[in-house]
Formats: structure tokens, C-alpha cells, sequence
């Protein structure tokens, strides 16, 4: 298969396949006319990468999880750990994601009743500059 041909297969972009072909993580071939042809093992190897990817895997994480196998270990117990760090850290941006919409929720209500000003050479925008520093007194509360 050429690029565009395993892409479309695996409803990806040809420079998402381009991309991990630099990364060597598929080698393709090449034919006689210089195009890089792709087997089928390549495309069961980037139908696994796009799905670790779809599951919060980083690309370091992958080339382990692919180092362990090409070198005839099983990834099962390196993914297993992997996933259960990936849900840690996804659980950690959640809760800081939360507190944001919290945050910016407090700002649109305490902001609709104030009045716009212009900016001083001491204030760009009093919404801000006050919000800061009432949000800093409260998170020390």
C-alpha cells in the first residue's frame, strides 16, 4: 500500500503516516520507482498506534510499549502500568480542568453586574486585576 492508501484504510492523514514512519515505528519498503510501499504488518502496526494514541498513550509511551515487542516480550504488563499512569495524570488535569470552569463560572457572574472602564497607566482591565486578587484571598480561605 502507498501512503495515501494505508491513511485512507485507517481514516487517518497521509502525514500522520508519514509522521510515524520518521519515527520508525512502521518501516515500509520502497519500490522501484522510489515510492515507500507499506505491508500489512505496517498497517496492523499503525491501526495499534493510532488506538494507543485514541487511549491517551504518548508517543514515548508507544515506542516502549513497541521496544518490548519487537524484542519478543510481552507489553501487557508495561501497558497495564502505563494506562494506570495516563489515568492518574488525566484524573489530575480533570480536577484542575473543574476548578477552572469553577473559576471562570465565578467571573461571569461577579463581571455581568460590573461596569467596563477604560485602562489606567496602573490597569489594563479592572475585571482581571480585581477577580486576581478576590481569588487569591479566597483560595487562601
Amino acid at each position: 500500500m502507498k501512503v495515501k492508501e494505508i491513511a485512507k484504510a485507517l481514516a487517518t492523514t497521509p502525514d500522520t503516516v508519514r509522521y510515524y514512519t520518521r519515527l520508525k515505528f512502521i518501516n515500509p519498503g520502497k519500490s522501484d520507482n522510489g515510492y515507500k510501499f507499506y505491508s500489512t504488518k505496517d498497517v496492523s502496526r499503525l491501526k495499534f498506534i493510532l488506538s494507543a494514541r485514541q487511549l491517551g498513550f504518548s508517543v514515548d509511551d508507544i515506542k516502549q510499549i513497541l521496544g518490548e515487542a519487537d524484542h519478543g516480550k510481552t507489553a501487557c504488563p508495561l501497558v497495564r502500568t502505563l494506562i494506570i499512569e495516563r489515568l492518574a495524570e488525566t484524573e489530575r488535569q480533570f480536577k484542575a480542568m473543574l476548578l477552572l470552569r469553577e473559576k471562570m463560572t465565578l467571573a461571569v457572574s461577579k463581571w455581568e453586574l460590573m461596569e467596563d472602564k477604560a485602562p489606567t497607566p496602573h490597569m489594563v482591565c479592572h475585571l482581571i486585576e480585581g477577580f486576581e486578587h478576590t481569588a487569591l484571598e479566597e483560595d487562601r480561605k
